[in-house]
């Protein structure tokens, strides 16, 4: 990201955008506490029924009219660690 950090009013609402992870493509809304938005944030999903901790790293943030929208990078090292659909076992009841 760049050094300039786009800023809003403590309290408004920025767009987040997921990139990676279990949470792919979906978007999500936050409130400013502090004028800006955070560098990380922790999603927690259930994974085959276990809350799960992913962490996202900001990448990059726009203006987009009166709304700032922020995507945000899965960070494997430190999210709990999650195993492809496709390893999963299946049940065999």
């Amino acid at each position: 990201m760049n050094d300039k950090r786009l800023t809003i009013d403590e309290g408004s609402e920025y767009v987040v955008f997921f990139d990676g992870g279990p949470s792919d493509g979906r978007t999500d809304k936050r409130v400013s506490t502090n004028g800006t938005y955070d560098d990380e944030i922790t999603d927690f999903v259930l994974i085959d029924g276990t809350e799960t901790q992913i962490a996202y790293l900001a990448t990059s943030a726009k203006m987009v009219g009166d709304q700032l929208q922020v995507h945000y990078e899965l960070d494997v090292t430190d999210s709990d660690p999650v195993e492809a659909p496709e390893d999963r076992r299946e049940s065999t009841n």
